[in-house]
This record gives structure tokens, sequence and C-alpha cells, in this order.
């Protein structure tokens, strides 16, 4: 008899006659019948308060408009505010191509050592301040990894309460190829505690809240 058969053996003697099958499934489905009671209450009653809340908490950094058409002037606001060149990538997508961008010179392409990038999130998550990203013909991922500056904008009306949510829309749709979860900016903390921002991907996160309703990004 093995180490393992043994302590396997003593757990089984320990916890006595195991349940039947059925009382199992009977209680798992008992523990989904109120799911709001399990849920942790989000930080603000409107889904766009509780966001930018949860995100700022993270480390990630928030500006608030009314319309698509603020976006270039957002856009030129963040790169000022941080000594960056009007230069940046943005993700070729159309909504993002149609508008005027004079006095700044966004281009489609993504350099390993890219300053800042503009893109677009499909969802956020109010209960834990994460953006929701799906690859696809119009949005190269290297978008969300290689910029030290990662800028997206987040329509409001794509705002979810809760994971679950997100994970049910999933279910429901064409799963992509890549599909990511962004909290926060990428950093490490070593075992000193120094930390280490953009570790791992962009050490800047900046999400553009949009108020204006449109159709979900691709």
């Amino acid at each position: 008899m093995t180490a393992r058969t043994r302590i396997l053996s003593a757990i089984r003697t320990a916890l006595g006659p195991g349940k039947p099958p059925a009382q199992i499934a009977a209680e798992a489905a008992a523990l989904l019948d109120d799911p709001d009671a399990a849920r942790p209450r989000l930080a603000a009653p409107s889904l766009p308060d509780a966001f930018a809340q949860k995100a700022t908490a993270l480390g990630t950094s928030i500006d608030r408009i009314g319309s698509l058409a603020e976006l270039p002037r957002a856009m030129a606001r963040y790169l000022d505010a941080h000594g960056l060149p009007p230069r940046f990538a943005m993700q070729p997508a159309p909504e993002l191509a149609a508008l005027d961008w004079s006095g700044l010179a966004p281009h489609p392409g993504i350099a390993p050592d890219e300053p800042a990038a503009l893109g677009l999130a499909l969802h956020g998550i109010a209960e834990s301040g994460s953006l929701v990203i799906h690859s696809g013909p119009e949005n190269p991922i290297l978008m969300a990894f290689l910029p030290l500056h990662h800028i997206v904008l987040l329509r409001e009306a794509t705002l979810l309460p809760y994971l679950e949510d997100y994970a049910a829309r999933l279910s429901a749709q064409a799963v992509p190829r890549n599909a990511i979860l962004i909290t926060g900016p990428s950093g490490t903390t070593d075992i000193e505690g120094s930390y280490v921002r953009g570790a791992h991907g962009p050490g800047f996160l900046h999400v553009i809240l949009i108020a204006e309703a449109g159709a979900e990004p691709g």
C-alpha cells in the first residue's frame, strides 16, 4: 500500500459513509437558487460608478466622456498629461478610424516598445473593475500586451454587474480565439516587497468611459 493510498483511506474513514450522488446534486443545485446571497455587493448603485471605483482602487485611471466624438480630445489629454508623443497605436476599428484625429497620429501597427495604444473593450465587469477584450480581425491581441500605456474605450452600455454575467453571454455566442480579462495595470512584487510596474504587460491602464450608447465592439 502506497502512502497516497493510506492517506486517502484514512480520509474516507474519517468522513464516514458518502452521500448518494442524487443528494450531492440536489445540494449543489440549491447553492445556485439564490446567487445574490453569495455575490458581493457592488461598490456603488450604478454600474459605471461601481466599475470606476473598483478599477481606480486597483490602479486603473478613469476618464469619462459623453460621446464618441470626444474621444480624440480625451486621448490628447492623456498623452499630454504623461508627456507622451502624439503618435500611438490604435485598434483598426471603423468607429475609431472615422473620428477626427487632427493633431494626433494614430497608426494601426503595434511595436514591441510601443509607448501607447488605444483599443476597445467588449465589456467591463463592475464587480472587479475588469475589462473583457476578444481577439478578432479588427482587434490584434498584442495591442493589450505590448504598449507601456494601454488606453481602452469602454461603453457604459456594455458594463455587466458580475463575472458570471459575462460567462453566460460567452456561452451563448461564438467563442473567440482569445478572450482576455484585464484587471488593473501589470505589476508584481518581489520577496522584499518592491513593486515593479509593467512586469508582464502594460504598466499603465487608462479607461475612457463613454456614456453614449452604441453597437458593442467586436
